[in-house]
């Protein structure tokens, strides 16, 4: 595999005494295990690289502590996070309370839903202040780290973080294009502001300095995928000190120190036991190919097809799901306030691809129930949305649907056109492989019990020799 500019090794007898307890086969488990434990922590952390380094805030990035709005729906120009949506307008901060808390005030929102999913630097949700939480009214919310002793002022309520770094995933329910603007004033009053300048006149500094050294052009997750075992060990390693893991992972970590992995330390390839430094060096590409194993298995309860992935955002020991929603669904919500059907195959268990024609048809009465909104989305294999000559990338309860003479609602997905009259109903597809993602947000009880169940996707017509 390609170095890593992030290659930490330096001398350290430490180290070589740490990997003289292990053999060469343990040292190979023992790397797989820490990486797969690892990924999340390293992701979220290059994806909070590429989404801060810049000098003021932007539509697609912002300082650390500051909002980055969102002021339109993505489109496929946006490769720095897995799997968009295009549901709700975006208004999403890296916070970094290894100084001091940060005070996140929202307005009032007279009933429109919202979500201010807040995610520790593991990817677990450990807040999602939102309307089906706290409701629409005005609030001031501090967020605390993980070591952080103090007083907050009168009315501010404190949620404490398990990490320094704190992820903020806000979305607010936008109703069209029609509902930019709307939406736009709403984000322009979200805030952030450091405890010590709460109550104050405090504007957010505009001339930040950026750094050279961020690859702003590849995403994240191939970044990630571009370290080497030095690259890789030695920032999880630098990471761990101000996102300390879990209680519940200390026996993991036990092991992991074997081969220089804990908080702190430098890891120290060249020290080691050539025999083991090449198996932990070989355990990174084998790491990698047990998360895209995994991705690629059935998760959770398949329902006609659709794969419920119903243990998300709390992940406690399961590393590699942790990894693996990591992979593709980094930011997933909790399910009391989003579900996320995703489906790669038909009804025949074949991959979806378009070359082929599917429908996915509602019967009457079998609309998706949630209490908010629901929608299906369409990805390639990385992913990312599809360029489409509509610009469509996801199609939902908010558009205007044609339902059939008999109530039924049909969604057409595929890549040429269903027809003019079928159009308003038609999701498209690129040539080769994709996936769906369907959005319930804030769903019902018979969505998270199971008693509610998607419709297949079926294919309706044979392949299609010659795509337009």
């Amino acid at each position: 595999m390609r170095k890593s500019k992030e290659d930490t090794s330096v001398t350290e007898p430490k180290e070589r005494r740490s990997s003289s307890s292990v053999s060469a086969q343990q040292a190979r488990d023992i790397a797989i295990e820490a990486y797969v434990f690892g990924y999340p922590l390293v992701l979220v952390d290059l994806t909070r690289q590429v989404l801060t380094n810049v000098s003021k805030p932007g539509e697609n990035a912002a300082p650390v502590n500051q909002f980055c709005n969102k002021r339109t729906f993505p489109d496929p120009t946006l490769t720095a996070v897995v799997s968009p949506n295009a549901d709700t307008l975006y208004s999403v901060a890296f916070l970094d309370l290894a100084r001091e808390p940060m005070v996140l005030s929202l307005p009032e929102m007279n009933g429109r839903y919202y979500l201010m999913q807040m995610l520790d630097a593991w990817t677990n949700v450990f807040a999602s202040p939102g309307t089906r939480t706290t409701g629409s009214s005005k609030a001031d919310l501090a967020l605390t780290g993980p070591g952080w002793k103090g007083k907050l002022h009168k009315g501010v309520e404190a949620i404490k973080s398990p990490t320094g770094t704190v992820w903020i995933i806000g979305r607010t329910q936008t109703n069209g294009k029609s509902d930019y603007a709307a939406v736009n004033a709403i984000q322009d009053q979200y805030k952030l502001t450091p405890l010590s300048s709460f109550g104050k006149q405090y504007t957010a500094p505009d001339n930040v300095a950026v750094s050279d050294q961020v690859d702003m052009k590849t995403p994240p997750v191939d970044q990630v995928a571009r370290l080497d075992a030095a690259g890789f060990f030695g920032r999880l390693n630098a990471l761990m000190k101000d996102n300390p893991p879990a209680p519940a992972d200390a026996e993991a970590l036990k092991r992991f120190a074997l081969i220089g992995v804990a908080p702190g330390r430098t890891l120290n390839l060249r020290g080691m036991d050539p025999a083991v430094a090449k198996q932990v060096t070989e355990g990174v590409a084998a790491a990698q190919a047990r998360i895209i194993a995994e991705v690629r298995k059935p998760h959770g309860d398949v329902r006609n097809g659709w794969e419920f992935m119903g243990d998300v955002g709390r992940y406690g020991t399961n590393y590699l799901w942790r990894a693996v929603v990591a992979f593709v669904a980094l930011g997933a919500n909790l399910p009391e306030d989003a579900v996320y059907p995703r489906a790669t195959r038909d009804s025949e268990g074949q991959a979806l691809n378009g070359s082929r024609r599917y429908e996915v048809r509602f019967q009457k009465g079998q609309l998706p129930p949630v209490s908010a909104f629901w929608s299906i989305a369409l990805y390639n294999d990385k992913q990312f949305f599809v360029p489409n000559p509509i610009h469509r990338y996801a199609i939902g309860d908010r558009d205007k649907l044609e339902f059939n003479d008999d109530g039924s609602l049909s969604i057409y997905i595929q890549h040429d056109s269903p027809g003019k009259d079928k159009e308003s109903n038609w999701l498209p597809a690129p040539t080769e492989n994709f996936s769906l993602f369907m959005r319930l947000y804030w769903p019902r009880r018979e969505v998270l019990n199971g008693a509610w169940k998607p419709p297949k996707i079926e294919r309706k017509a044979a392949e299609i020799k010659r795509i337009a």
